[in-house]
């Protein structure tokens, strides 16, 4: 069984350890850089994207995460783990890894009380969309060339792939629907 890391230094990483057992995988709380190198794939959860990269900074976990990606591992952000993957977040010069490129807008949709949910179509998946749970959540604004579009939301990509990593704008974590999971499960088997 893959072990699959969810960076619990601040967001919702419970409920995607929560979402990784229900998958049929093991969770691991990475909280220190040494846990990197314990595991197959890497959730960076919502939260607030800011605090996090600050945090990463402060661990030192910035150049090892950027050493897993290379590697081929795979990675997945959610919300705020998509922000800090991404080459360029507009208006805000904080800490990102630089991995994923798109240009990302943070809070796109407004404040917290702006939060919605709404049916997803994403065919590759199944005919039944996903539930999109939407809270702060940022537009990507630019896809790069190598950049595939999973799934879009009003004209917008919110579900994409780059290579190794995806990144996905809503919380999956918190509906019951557990194929978005899966399918990062399945880049990690298929991993180097």
């Amino acid at each position: 069984m893959k072990k699959i890391g969810v960076l619990a230094l601040q967001g919702d990483f419970s409920k995607h350890m929560k979402t990784l057992t229900a998958a049929g995988a093991c969770g691991v709380e990475v909280r220190e850089s040494s846990d990197i190198e314990k595991i197959d794939g890497l959730i960076l959860p919502g939260g607030e994207s800011t605090t996090i990269g600050k945090l990463l900074e402060r661990y030192r976990m910035i150049e090892p995460l950027k050493q897993f990606a290379a590697a081929g591992k795979p990675i997945y952000g959610t919300c705020a783990g998509g922000i800090l993957l991404a080459k360029n977040i507009e208006k805000y010069n904080q800490v990102k890894l630089d991995l994923l490129d798109i240009t990302i807008a943070r809070n796109a949709y407004g404040r917290q009380i702006e939060s919605f949910e709404a049916d997803i179509p994403a065919p590759s998946l199944g005919e039944l969309p996903l539930r999109g749970v939407f809270i702060r959540a940022p537009v990507i604004t630019r896809m790069g060339k190598g950049v595939e579009l999973i799934a879009q939301f009003g004209g917008s990509p919110v579900f994409i792939r780059q290579g190794n990593i995806i990144v996905t704008t809503f919380h999956p974590e918190l509906t019951d629907d557990l194929r978005v999971h899966r399918f990062f499960l399945s880049l990690a088997q298929d991993g180097p």
